[in-house]
Order: structure tokens, then C-alpha cells, then sequence
């Protein structure tokens, strides 16, 4: 397997709690599930299990963070928007013969 599919294979341990769940009761496992090559199975044998976990929690906080400040702006965006169409309704209307 190549790098950019092994750090690939991190990545969705760190998102996925379902995914890092199975790798925790067995890790060779679930990196053999994920095409992973005898060397890196034997890294991921020799992983921080706490950091992981650690790292984990904080990107799905970080994650959340961002999913409500990109709300708020879309809520804002929405008033802004409404707003202007009455305005430029009323607008129309008043120059309107």
C-alpha cells in the first residue's frame, strides 16, 4: 500500500468512531481489512492508543466548531438576503405606476 492510502487509512480512524472502535479490539485486523501491507500493520501495532484517541476527540470538536460558526454565517447570510428582497420589494412597488 502506498503512503498517501496508509496516512488515508489515519485519517478515517481519527473521523470514524465505528472504524476506530474495531481497530482498538483488533488493530492487525482491521488493517489487513483496509489493504495495508504486513510492515504497516506491525507499525500500527505500536501505536499511541491514548494520542489517538486524544486527537480524535479534539478534530471532532474542532469539526463541530466549524460546522456551527459556517451555520451562523448562513443564518446571517439568509437575514441579509430576505432583508435586501424586501427592501427591493418595496422599492418596485413604490416606483411602480
Amino acid at each position: 500500500m502506498s503512503a498517501p492510502a496508509f496516512e488515508a487509512f489515519l485519517a478515517h480512524l481519527y473521523v470514524d468512531a465505528t472504524t476506530r472502535a474495531r481497530f482498538l479490539v483488533d488493530p492487525t485486523g482491521e488493517a489487513e481489512r483496509a489493504g495495508l501491507s504486513s510492515d504497516e500493520c506491525q507499525t500500527l501495532s505500536r501505536f499511541d492508543w491514548v494520542g489517538l484517541e486524544l486527537a480524535a476527540r479534539s478534530f471532532d470538536r474542532k469539526r463541530q466548531q466549524t460546522l456551527h460558526r459556517a451555520g451562523r454565517r448562513l443564518g446571517l447570510w439568509r437575514r441579509v438576503t430576505r432583508r435586501f428582497r424586501r427592501i427591493m420589494g418595496t422599492a418596485a412597488q413604490e416606483g411602480s405606476p
